[in-house]
């Protein structure tokens, strides 16, 4: 009986890497078939004293701990196993199999059974390989057949309980699968039967509704997800039996928004509208493994033009070479570390020649039928045949494709763990080598090292002309975004650029690949992008917080309609691409238009976009002239927001590149409100009258207020507006086909205006619009006749209304009427007030202002104490106790007016400097905060100077200061601004004499 023995008759084994794991084992083994099958013991003392049966006892046990547990828990079939040799067992084990499909096919739940015979075919094959007894083809092909036959079984089962519980109907109860239009392609190496010894096996599970048979079919795609989790959980669930295989969905279209089992008809549309290059060679590899075959080849059948295309253009090929191209080539590079060194995914590992040869399949196989074939090895001979590589090429590639898989399966065979390291530590990378069967680790090194740069070179030497996708001068430089998991080299190279979460970053990415954006969802928009990555990537972390540029980026590509355009100007002009990055790390208040009208950037790329903004009159004629080519309101809407959002863009840019300073940004933002008004009124105006007519010898103006009137606008200023209208007599009406009284005509008219600035159109809101400061307030008609407003200004306007009419000023209408507008405000402005009542009014006005706006962060630039209020509250009081005397200092613009307090000697020098850089501070801070941040700054209570990274973001080299010092000159400009108000304002108010203060009503500015 012994001299039959298979294990009596093995030569060349592997010594023991732990003769004390070795022994241990035997012992164990012993110990577990003395418990479990005593009669068998006999056999095994048969074997222990023949030399040959001992070597591979100690092979098996002194190396890996897995097999020792499997032997250990099945001590009968390990014997068997030494007695009748890997081809016997592994006949029996496909016999096996195939019963247990008969009986899941009848309800019998297979889980137990799964496992049991997973474990015996682990030991068998591990045995076959570690004797040499087969070769690396048999040894994949015998894991992978078991694999379908596993899939199979567990397939039957599902689908059977699935019958059982009324969901389907199967045509045939005793075989389920058959056309059950429940389809389980295998991919990678399960469908080319290349299963590694440890793998995971990759699925993907269509179902067609056309082929399947029940009475929900409103809730079949629910049902079928069920059943794939259930499937999943079958073959991956871990039992004190063990696991059969883990099992992973991920290859499925876009797997991180579509659910496990997908519709065929949804899957074809995505294959041919959204299918990426990746899949297309993860696609070369696929096969029907389980459920319905027949439909599963038609399936695959219908993906034939989208994987193997006859017609390739520059662009395509240029995608199928990023498939290389992302991979960091060391050519003439450092030495390869080889201990934890990754032998599928490091430099010259298996997926390097894996690429070499399903990259050529893609751009050959259309036109070369030959080359349509699943195995590496076998695609490498065809590539060959062909005349595509050198058959020297070929055979050395194959054979470092052996060597690495069977390093691979002796890695995995160890702890049945799906590694593909080298182990570092050097006694476990002694025993690796010993393994393999090498006597000293040198001899191990040497080869492994050769193998390695020998895939190196020939893969270098792949599309050599083709630019790099990766990232050169990093340590893992890889950019790899396809393929079913992150690529460790590429999350190491985005680590080392400067994210701190490469894996949301790489997410992402794969994201954009997946089309799950609209401007993502075109074959070139996708190749365009792949070429971008490196610049794009490279950019982003430059900016001072790469993750929330990146962030930035991500949803300035979910709000674009559409990318090839784009892209291309990115493409052909790198610099844009800066540019836009730049935008939205800084600025994503700027980076939301830009996303709502990418052809804004049409005018980057014109010659004067960063000349100065032209002046107003410019501005006025320029919209004017597009203004008159308009046929239709909706037409006049559109285009005049747009003309305003590319002006506001270039403003934009050119403060965020510091080519504007605030006081010449102000003006310019003010310059386009003031032209969309002088060309709006106008335009409203001829509208209107078509309806109503007009009112012979009557006009209507328009006075800008706060930030408008003063030229201060800032990219998120509103218009604060007062409307004024002038009337021949009493009683005028228009002269139209529906006539009006004058005062409904002009409120009418006031209306139709401000729902022309304001309302949203496909090209975003041009301005809000606020009416407070008009006479009366929100109390108060929308327009007001010239006589009204004069009456109430000279009657009626309280304190804080008079402080608001020093930055008035009329925009446009009539020049009569501004003129008389102008002379009514001089005129009240030059009035004569008690001092005592104007202080006291200013700071019980300050005072309730802060009551009510509480700051308690220095980034509330505007109701912070010494901030721009109290600033703009200096200027307007001392204006309004001076004027009298000296009109010379009245002046719409908050720094002129100081100045020219300053020059007539009713402002200390020291002070006027002093409020002067603290305005120009202020305003610098509030300027960028309202360019940069989307929203309100509001910093938690009680947070001080703590600002939110955000801020620390949005000030960061604001007027040439780093975050630190401006805060300290912020600090020192409030304490210094809050000591001249209190000096200026609040100790005169003090010492007068009390008196009410505040309106009845309440009113102050807000």
């Amino acid at each position: 009986m012994l001299e039959a023995a298979f294990a009596t008759g093995v030569r060349g084994l592997p010594g023991a890497g732990d003769d004390t794991l070795a022994r241990v084992g035997r012992e164990r083994w012993r110990s577990a078939l003395a418990e479990q099958a005593a009669p068998a013991l006999p056999r095994l003392d048969a074997l222990t004293v023949d030399p040959h049966a001992q070597a591979l006892m100690d092979a098996i046990f002194g190396n890996s701990p897995f097999l020792t547990w499997i032997a250990e828990r099945d001590p009968d079939f390990a014997l068997d196993l030494m007695y009748h040799g890997p081809d016997v067992m592994a006949d029996r084990g496909v016999a096996e199999i195939a019963c247990l499909q008969e009986s899941a096919a009848a309800g019998t739940d297979p889980c137990a059974s799964l496992r049991v015979c997973k474990r015996r075919l682990a030991l068998t094959a591990a045995v076959a390989d570690i004797t040499g007894h087969w070769d690396l083809e048999r040894i994949t092909r015998c894991l992978a057949t078991f694999a379908e036959g596993a899939l199979r079984t567990a397939c039957s089962f599902v689908l059977a309980e699935a019958a059982k519980r009324g969901i389907l109907r199967l045509p045939n109860a005793a075989a389920p699968e058959d056309a059950s239009g429940f389809i389980i392609i295998g991919m990678g190496k399960l469908g080319a039967f290349e299963l590694n010894y440890s793998s995971d096996i990759d699925i993907i599970v269509f179902y067609d509704p056309q082929r399947m048979q029940t009475d929900e079919p409103q809730a079949l795609a629910q049902h079928m997800n069920r059943v794939t989790r259930r499937l999943v959980r079958l073959m991956a669930d871990r039992t004190a039996d063990g696991y059969v295989f883990r099992t992973d969905l991920r290859l499925r279209p876009d797997p991180g928004s579509t659910p496990p089992a997908i519709a065929v008809m949804g899957a074809e549309a995505y294959y041919e509208t959204m299918g990426q290059n990746w899949e297309r060679a993860a696609m070369i590899k696929a096969r029907p493994v389980a459920g319905d075959r027949v439909a599963g080849a038609q399936f695959l059948d219908h993906l034939i033009p989208f994987i193997w295309r006859k017609n390739l253009d520059y662009a395509a090929i240029q995608d199928i070479h990023s498939i290389k191209r992302q991979i960091n080539a060391h050519r003439g590079g450092g030495r390869i570390a080889l201990a934890g060194h990754n032998i599928k995914l490091g430099r010259g590992g298996i997926r390097e020649i894996e690429f070499f040869v399903q990259t050529q399949q893609l751009i050959f196989g259309g036109r070369l039928p030959q080359l349509r074939v699943r195995g590496t090895l076998e695609a490498l001979y065809a590539l060959a045949e062909a005349g595509k590589i050198a058959a020297a090429t070929a055979d050395e590639l194959a054979e470092a494709y052996r060597f690495l898989r069977r390093l691979e399966h002796r890695l995995q065979m160890i702890a049945d763990e799906q590694t593909h390291i080298v182990p570092e530590e050097p006694k476990r990378f002694a025993r690796v080598a010993t393994f393999l069967g090498y006597a000293d680790t040198a001899a191990f090194e040497r080869d492994l090292l050769a193998v390695l740069q020998r895939v190196e070179a020939h893969y270098a030497d792949l599309f050599e002309d083709a630019p790099a996708l990766s990232l050169g001068g990093l340590k893992g430089g890889n950019l790899v975004f396809t393929g079913s998991e992150p690529d460790p080299d590429t999350l190491r190279s985005l680590a080392e650029l400067g994210f701190t979460n490469p894996k949301a970053v790489d997410g992402s990415v794969r994201g954009w690949h997946h089309g799950r954006f609209r401007a993502m969802r075109s074959t070139r928009a996708r190749e365009l992008l792949t070429e971008l990555m490196p610049l794009l990537l490279r950019e982003i972390a430059a900016q001072p917080e790469p993750d929330a540029a990146f962030l930035a980026f991500d949803r300035f590509l979910q709000a674009l309609p559409a990318g090839v355009q784009l892209f291309s100007m990115f493409y052909a002009n790198p610099d844009l691409l800066r540019l836009v990055v730049h935008i939205l790390g800084m600025a994503p208040r700027l980076g939301a238009l830009l996303a709502r009208r990418s052809s804004l950037l049409d005018s980057v790329v014109s010659r004067d976009f960063f000349s100065p903004p032209p002046p107003l009159d410019a501005l006025e004629a320029e919209l004017g002239a597009v203004l008159s080519r308009c046929r239709y309101t909706e037409e006049m809407l559109d285009r005049g927001r747009a003309w305003a959002n590319e002006r506001k863009f270039q403003v934009g840019v050119q403060s965020l590149q510091g080519l504007l300073d605030t006081g010449a940004a102000g003006i310019a933002w003010t310059n386009i409100a003031e032209a969309a008004l002088r060309c709006f009124l106008p335009a409203v105006e001829a509208e209107f009258a078509a309806q109503h007519g007009r009112i012979p010898g009557c006009g209507m103006a328009i006075i800008g207020m706060g930030k408008l009137g003063g030229r201060e606008m800032t990219a998120a200023s509103d218009l604060d507006l007062i409307f004024v209208y002038a009337t021949p007599a009493d009683g005028a009406h228009s002269d139209g086909a529906k006539p009006l009284a004058a005062p409904q005509y002009f409120a009418r008219l006031s209306q139709r205006l401000i729902i022309a600035l304001t309302s949203p159109t496909a090209e975003g809101q041009l301005y809000e619009t606020d009416m407070r400061l008009r006479p009366s307030g929100k109390a108060g008609p929308i327009a007001v006749s010239m006589q009204s407003f004069t009456h109430y200004q000279r009657e009626e306007a309280w304190t804080w209304e008079q402080m608001a009419i020093t930055r008035a000023r009329s925009i446009v209408g009539p020049a009569p009427l501004m003129a008389a507008i102008a002379a009514v405000l001089r005129e009240r402005l030059t009035q004569q007030r008690d001092p005592q009542t104007l202080v006291r009014d200013i700071a019980e006005m300050r005072a309730k202002m802060a009551h009510e706006h509480p700051a308690d962060s220095l980034w509330e630039v505007k109701h912070v104490r010494g901030g721009l209020i109290d600033i703009e509250f200096i200027a307007q009081y001392l204006q309004l106790l001076h004027a009298h005397q000296h009109p010379e200092v009245l002046s719409v613009t908050t720094v002129d007016a100081l100045d020219r307090l300053e020059r007539a000697g009713l402002m200390e020098q020291a002070t006027h400097v002093d409020l002067c850089q603290a305005l120009a501070l202020w305003q610098a801070v509030q300027a960028r905060l309202r360019l940069t941040l989307a929203g309100p700054v509001r910093p938690a209570a009680g947070a001080g100077v703590e600002a939110p990274q955000a801020l620390e973001r949005a000030v960061r080299g604001l007027m040439g200061l780093d975050f630190e010092t401006l805060v300290d000159h912020m600090t020192e400009a409030a304490a210094r601004v809050r000591a001249i108000f209190a000096q200026v304002i609040e100790e005169p108010a003090a010492a007068a004499e009390k008196a009410p203060l505040v309106p009845a009503d309440g009113r102050h500015p807000s």
